[in-house]
């Protein structure tokens, strides 16, 4: 089998395999190209023919996860002091003042994994609590955030728990100001 084979058959679902997994056309075009240059350099170990589809999704794969575990190169590290700091949430209703609001253990947790990008093991390191520890907290920060988006913005979450819709910020404009 050749490259351009591998290519034409399955250039177009490997890149959307990619973006559905990263959510990001720039870090998709990049593990797609280091996928395909893995999957050239690396064509003669393909044993079999019939499973190059599944090894080929393989390599993008461990693309993803090398790309997110080299976090020192392609994490943008937020600065919390800043006035734009999260500006990528801006758009959801009450964001900055439901982080603020939450319990000192949860909140700084979901700064250094979320906001700041630290991996959980650092946070726990850098916090002096167990990785666990830090698991359960964010998920039970999550929980705080889920519940007050729904009740004060209106937002809904998808199958996954992620909000979806537009807010409706009229209940809660009051909690803002």
């Amino acid at each position: 089998m050749e490259t351009q084979t591998i290519w034409n058959n399955f250039n177009d679902e490997l890149y959307f395999f990619i973006l559905k997994k990263v959510k990001n056309k720039d870090i998709t075009n990049d593990i797609f190209q280091n996928t395909f240059l893995k999957i050239h350099k690396n064509l003669f170990t393909l044993e079999k023919e019939e499973k190059a589809r599944a090894w080929i999704f393989q390599i993008a794969r461990n693309e993803i996860v090398n790309y997110f575990n080299e976090e020192s190169i392609y994490v943008e590290k937020l600065d919390i002091n800043k006035e734009n700091s999260l500006q990528e949430y801006q758009h959801i209703c009450c964001f900055d003042k439901f982080i603020n609001d939450l319990p000192d253990i949860y909140r700084q947790v979901i700064e250094l994994s979320y906001i700041k990008g630290q991996k959980q093991k650092d946070s726990a390191k850098e916090l002096g609590i167990s990785l666990e520890n830090v698991k359960a907290r964010i998920k039970r920060a999550k929980a705080i955030l889920k519940k007050k988006f729904n009740e004060c913005c209106k937002y809904e979450f998808d199958k996954n728990g992620k909000l979806i819709g537009e807010s409706n910020c009229s209940s809660c404009s009051s909690i803002i100001e």
